[in-house]
C-alpha cells in the first residue's frame, strides 16, 4: 500500500469517526425528534362543556359560549381544542352516557350550533376534536331497547347473560364478580329480557359488545359521520375497557381494598387490556387514514385514553407489523406518578418511563390534568406550582394538552354532598364521597370577577362556583403586569420556535428540589439552548454550573437570559443570570436561553482517543 492510499485511509478513518462524534452530541440522551405534521407540535386544550361558558343563562355551559370564547382559546396560542361528550344524553354520567350519537344534548344546544362552532374555529385556524365514547350507550338508546327487547339483529349489541342459579326462584344471580368503575356489580338485571346485562361503568352506561361485527361496524360509520361534519380528530375515551374475557371469570382480589363492590378490590385481568382492544384501535385509525386518501385535507388526529401499564400503553402507537395505531396514547404518567411530595428525581424518572416507550417516528405527549382527576395545582400542593407544572409540560417535547383552567391556576373546589352531582361520589356516602368524587376538577371556568366568576348571568350554577374566582380569573390576570395565564402564554411562543421541536437534549434532577430540561437543536456548539429550572421546594436552592454540567455532561455559558419567570420569581423576561451560582428562590421557576453550549466532555475525550489512534495508526 502507497504512502498516499495510506494517507487517505486515514484522513477517511478521521473524518468518519470525528463525524459519528459530532452527530452523537446532538440528543444523544434522549432522542432527535422529527416534526412534520400540524398536530406534532401542538398545544391541545380540553374543553368540559357543561363548565366552560353559558350562553343563556342556564347555569349550564353550551357550545353557543364555547363558539363566543373561541377567540380566547386564539389567544393563548393552543391549536386545537377537544370536547367532552356533547351528544344527547340522560347525563346519568354528564354525557359519557350516550342516546343518540349522531345528536347534540338540547342543554347544549343543536346540530346547527356545533356547526356554527365549527365555522368559527375554521375562522381561527383552530381544530376541533370530538370525544367518541366507544365503550357503551345510554340503556335509553334505541339499540339497547332494541337488544333489551330481543329485536331481530339487535339481540348480541350488547354483553347479555342468564346468570347463575340462586336462592331467588325469579332471578338468578349475576354471572360473575365483576364490578363497575363507580361502585357495585358490574350486572344489572333486565325484567324485560330476564337476563342480566354487563355495565363497566354506571347501570345506565351498558357494553355495547365488540365481538359482534354489526356493532363494529356501527361505531365505525359513527365516527365516518363525525369526520362528514369536520371534525379533525377523536379523543377515545376508556379504550382499554372495550372488551371482557369471553369467558366471564371471576377475577382475583387485588388486596388493596376491603370493600368487595369497590373496583380497586379486584385485580382486572379479565374485563380490561383485552388483547382485541389493540386492534380495534388499528381499525379505527384505518378509518381516519382512509377518510384523509378519500377527501384530503390535515391529518384526523386519533387519540386514546388508557390508564393501563406503560408496556400496554406502548401497544396503541403500533403493532410488530408496524400497523399505525393510536397518533397519541395520552400519557398519564405526570398524573399518576407526581403529586406534592415528589422529589425532582421522580419528575426524571416519569418522563425518562414515557420517552422511553415512544416508537422512532412518533412523538411523546403530556397531560397535566383532566375531568377526571383532582387539578394540577392542588395536586402538586397549591396555585404556586401552576406555572411550574406548565414549564415542564411546556418545555418538553411533542404535544401539550391543558385542561381547562389549568393556564390560569385553577384550583379543586371541595364540593358539599348536597352539591354533588358526579356519580362517582353519589354512589357512595356523605363520609368518604370526596375520595371518589370528579367534581372538585369540574366546577365552571372562571371568567372575570363579577357575578359567577362570568360564567353565566343567571343566578345559579350546575356546579359552585370556586371562591378564589375573584383573583383567579381570565381577566384579572390579562390586566395584571404578570400571571399565570401570561407566563402560559409566553411557554406557548417559545414552544412554537423551532428550536422547541428539534431535540431533547436531556433531564436531570439537581438534588432532591430542582429539575431541570435542556432543549437545543443542531449543531449543539452554534445552537441557542433553552434551559428550564424549577424549585419544587418552599426554601431557596443553589445551583451551579457544576450541579448543571453533572446533571448533563455539558458546559452552558455562564450568562444566560430569563425567557420566562415565574409568578413567584422576582426576575423578569430580559433579565440576565449567572450560573456561577444561581439562587432559585422558592417554587421559582425559569426558563433561560443562552447563545450555545459547547461540547460534551465525554466526547471531547472520544475524539481525543480518535486522534491519538489515528497517530499510531
Amino acid at each position: 500500500m502507497t504512502p498516499a492510499v495510506v494517507g487517505r485511509r486515514r484522513v477517511v478513518f478521521l473524518l468518519a469517526l470525528l463525524g459519528f462524534q459530532l452527530s452523537g452530541v446532538v440528543c444523544e440522551e434522549l432522542r432527535k425528534l422529527s416534526v412534520s405534521d400540524w398536530w406534532e407540535k401542538s398545544g391541545f386544550y380540553q374543553i368540559y362543556p357543561r363548565s366552560f361558558k353559558d350562553s343563556n343563562g342556564d347555569g349550564i355551559g353550551d357550545l353557543k359560549g364555547i363558539t363566543q370564547k373561541l377567540p380566547y382559546l386564539k389567544s393563548i396560542g393552543v391549536k386545537a381544542f377537544w370536547l367532552s361528550p356533547i351528544y344527547k344524553s340522560p347525563m346519568a354520567d354528564f354525557g359519557y352516557d350516550i342516546s343518540d350519537f349522531r345528536d347534540i344534548q338540547p342543554e347544549y344546544g343543536t346540530l346547527q350550533d356545533f356547526k356554527d362552532l365549527k365555522a368559527e374555529a375554521n375562522k381561527l385556524g383552530l381544530k376541533l376534536i370530538m370525544d367518541f365514547v366507544p365503550n357503551h350507550s345510554s340503556d335509553e338508546h334505541e339499540w339497547f331497547q332494541k337488544s333489551e327487547n330481543r329485536v331481530a339483529g339487535y339481540e348480541d349489541y350488547y354483553v347479555w347473560h342468564d346468570g347463575k342459579p340462586g336462592d331467588d326462584p325469579n332471578q338468578n344471580d349475576p354471572p360473575n364478580n365483576w364490578v363497575e368503575a363507580f361502585r357495585g356489580s358490574a350486572w344489572r338485571w333486565s325484567n324485560i329480557r330476564k337476563q342480566y346485562y354487563l355495565h363497566q361503568f354506571h347501570y345506565k352506561q351498558p357494553d355495547l359488545n365488540y365481538r359482534n361485527s354489526k356493532v363494529v361496524e356501527e361505531m365505525k360509520n359513527v365516527l365516518r359521520y363525525w369526520l362528514d361534519l369536520g371534525v379533525d380528530g377523536f379523543r377515545i375515551d376508556a379504550v382499554n375497557w372495550l372488551f371482557e374475557d369471553s369467558q366471564l371469570r371471576d377475577e382475583p382480589p387485588s388486596g388493596e381494598s376491603d370493600d368487595p363492590l369497590r373496583p380497586e378490590y379486584l385485580s382486572h385481568i379479565y374485563t380490561r387490556d383485552m388483547p382485541e382492544t389493540t386492534d380495534m384501535v388499528y381499525q379505527w385509525r384505518a378509518v381516519m387514514d382512509e377518510y384523509k386518501q378519500q377527501h384530503g385535507g390535515d391529518t384526523r388526529v386519533m387519540m386514546t385514553e388508557s390508564w393501563s401499564n406503560l408496556d400496554i400503553v406502548a401497544t396503541y402507537y403500533e403493532d410488530v407489523n408496524k400497523r399505525q395505531g393510536s397518533n397519541m396514547p395520552f400519557n398519564f404518567q405526570l398524573i399518576l406518578h407526581l403529586n406534592k411530595n415528589s422529589k425532582a428525581s421522580n419528575f426524571k424518572t416519569v418522563i425518562d418511563s414515557w420517552l422511553n416507550i415512544v416508537p422512532d417516528q412518533h412523538v411523546a405527549n403530556w397531560v397535566l390534568g383532566n375531568h377526571d382527576q383532582r387539578r394540577v395545582a392542588s395536586r402538586m400542593g397549591g396555585e404556586h406550582m401552576a406555572d411550574l407544572m406548565a414549564m415542564v409540560g411546556l418545555s418538553l417535547p411533542g404535544v401539550s394538552v391543558t385542561y381547562q383552567g389549568e393556564e390560569i391556576g385553577m384550583t379543586d373546589y371541595e364540593v358539599s354532598w348536597e352539591d354533588t352531582k358526579d356519580p362517582a361520589g353519589c354512589q357512595t356516602s356523605p363520609t368518604d364521597y370526596q375520595k371518589y368524587s370528579r367534581d372538585p376538577a369540574r366546577t365552571p371556568f372562571q371568567w372575570d370577577n363579577s357575578s359567577k366568576a362570568g360564567f353565566t348571568s343567571g343566578s345559579t350554577t350546575w356546579l359552585p362556583v370556586n371562591p378564589n374566582y375573584l383573583t383567579v380569573n381570565v381577566d384579572y390576570q390579562e390586566k395584571a403586569s404578570n400571571s399565570h395565564l401570561k407566563v402560559f402564554k409566553k411557554l406557548i411562543e417559545l414552544r412554537d420556535e423551532d428550536i422547541f421541536h428539534d431535540c431533547l437534549y436531556g433531564v436531570m434532577a439537581v438534588g432532591d428540589n430542582v429539575f431541570g430540561i435542556v432543549r437545543t437543536t443542531t449543531p449543539l456548539h452554534e445552537a441557542p439552548v433553552y434551559l428550564t429550572l424549577i424549585n419544587i421546594a418552599n426554601q431557596a436552592v443553589n445551583v451551579t454550573t457544576q450541579t448543571i454540567y453533572s446533571g448533563f455532561s455539558v458546559s452552558f455559558t455562564s450568562d444566560m437570559k430569563v425567557a420566562v419567570a415565574s409568578v413567584s420569581s422576582k426576575r423578569s423576561e430580559g433579565n440576565s443570570v449567572s450560573l456561577n451560582n444561581l439562587e432559585l428562590q422558592p417554587y421559582e421557576g425559569l426558563v433561560l436561553r443562552a447563545g450555545a453550549a459547547v461540547l460534551m466532555l465525554s466526547k471531547l475525550l472520544s475524539l481525543l482517543l480518535v486522534f491519538t489512534v489515528f497517530l499510531l495508526w
